[in-house]
């Protein structure tokens, strides 16, 4: 087996779709055998109906059978739906969201009827459904979710299902099921055929006329909901832009102090002879000199300079947990003295963001912790920050690197913006997090040796 085929089958057993869709598979066949002594006792009465003329009964009985149509073919449309989606996105190919309801239907009727002694029959009905599913789906584009596509299909199939009451239908295709075929025999048999044709019909406009407006519904709340999230997140752009060049104006302004207090204790160390006077001003010019790379760092995206991973890691320390009550545990693993050609300053900003995460994701655990651990590789480095913490889902986990997205009350540029860092440096981020067991998010960076 290739890797592409080994990833592809590690993402079906990993897609949700694909087991909720198995599991209502497995409910819609189960459902006749569990209803079956009803639906013999309703065959029973309908075999009585002979002998009495009495229209509301059968009336009553027709919109018995339809709902019990209804609640056996939900779970088995909707399981199709389920897989169809979960095998697309696992192979990637949309050609599975066609191919499995045209096969799995099917199969699910067949094995009903060998579990049960009625007979339902894969008709006009079922391929209506299936044409209008499949139809449905691809103009909604994947917008609505699982309870979304619950309601437009339930209210679809039921009124579709009433097509097999009518009895002018049926050479057709429509209705050929045993207790359908009854009900329809009955309805001829006591001149109440129009009546039935005229209520089903009727009911089938209303239920899937109702079906369609609120497909449409939904389809225009979720694109307006589309539209308005990606306001959103052109909004918090717009205001991380806004703040970083006003950030940058204030930078730069530093500047001009530097320079002048550079130039001041050049000129103290020249006139002061005394050898602790001297060692002052070099250890001022020194500290000016380091604030002065951390100026053009932080001004300049691309301004990186060589640093050892020991100091990186000393100086995330000073920078996150000085003075805090924060406790982070921090291993390095392998050469403290390797070095890295980074900037810094916004290196530091991404891992810090992924600490503040990490501390948050713990706060309601007694034993959390956080580790951040720096390991050595051959080629690379890689900077973890690890918590057993909430965790995130597999769902929120495909969302978290946009801009305006979080699983919290905060603006949503955090992840985002480290991600960029990452890439900045030719590098990249990954995450793993499982619900209630915690996250681990780490950042690879290409090593190299001091120039």
């Amino acid at each position: 087996m290739s890797r592409k085929e080994g990833n592809a089958v590690g993402r079906v057993v990993r897609s949700r779709k694909i087991w909720i869709g198995i599991g209502l598979f497995l409910l819609g066949i189960l459902i006749p055998y569990w209803l079956k002594p009803q639906l013999i006792g309703l065959d029973q009465l309908l075999q009585t109906m002979n002998q009495k003329t009495d229209g509301s009964a059968l009336m009553v009985n027709a919109f018995l059978i339809v709902s019990i149509n209804t609640i056996i073919s939900i779970p088995q449309f909707l399981s199709v739906v389920m897989l169809g989606d979960g095998m697309a996105d696992a192979f990637n190919r949309s050609v599975f969201r066609t191919i499995i309801p045209l096969t799995v239907v099917p199969l699910a009727y067949v094995i009903v009827n060998l579990v049960t002694p009625l007979n339902y029959s894969f008709g006009a009905t079922d391929i209506f459904l299936w044409l209008s599913i499949v139809v449905m789906q691809k103009l909604s584009k994947q917008k609505l979710n699982m309870g979304m596509k619950l309601l437009v299909f339930s209210q679809l199939i039921f009124g579709v299902a009433w097509l097999n009451q009518v009895p002018f239908l049926t050479p057709y295709g429509f209705g050929l099921g045993s207790l359908s075929i009854r009900i329809k025999q009955v309805a001829i048999q006591i001149g109440f055929d129009q009546v039935l044709s005229l209520y089903a019909n009727v009911l089938f406009f209303i239920f899937v006329a109702s079906a369609i407006t609120l497909w449409i519904y939904l389809i225009l709340y979720m694109e307006k909901w589309a539209i308005s999230q990606d306001l959103h997140r052109a909004q918090l752009e717009a205001n991380e832009s806004r703040s970083g060049r006003e950030v940058l104006h204030l930078v730069h302004d530093l500047k001009t102090p530097l320079s002048t207090i550079e130039g001041l204790v050049s000129l103290m160390d020249m006139r002061w002879t005394d050898p602790k006077m001297q060692e002052y001003c070099q250890t001022i010019y020194g500290s000016v000199n380091s604030m002065s790379k951390m100026v053009s760092e932080i001004l300049y995206e691309d301004r990186k300079n060589w640093c050892e991973l020991k100091e990186l890691i000393d100086y995330i320390r000073a920078s996150r947990l000085s003075g805090t009550n924060s406790v982070v545990d921090i291993e390095l693993e392998g050469e403290a003295k390797l070095s890295l050609f980074i900037n810094k300053i916004r290196l530091t900003r991404a891992i810090i963001n992924l600490i503040d995460n990490a501390l948050d994701a713990i706060q309601e655990r007694e034993n959390g912790t956080v580790i951040l651990r720096a390991i050595a590789l051959k080629n690379a480095v890689e900077i973890e920050v690890e918590d057993n913490g909430c965790g995130i889902s597999a769902n929120d986990i495909r969302r978290i690197w946009k801009t305006g997205f979080s699983t919290k009350n905060h603006p949503g540029v955090g992840l985002a913006f480290v991600r960029k860092v990452a890439e900045g440096h030719e590098g990249s981020v990954n995450i793993k997090s499982e619900v209630g067991q915690g996250t681990k998010v780490w950042i690879t960076l290409p090593r190299g040796e001091c120039q």
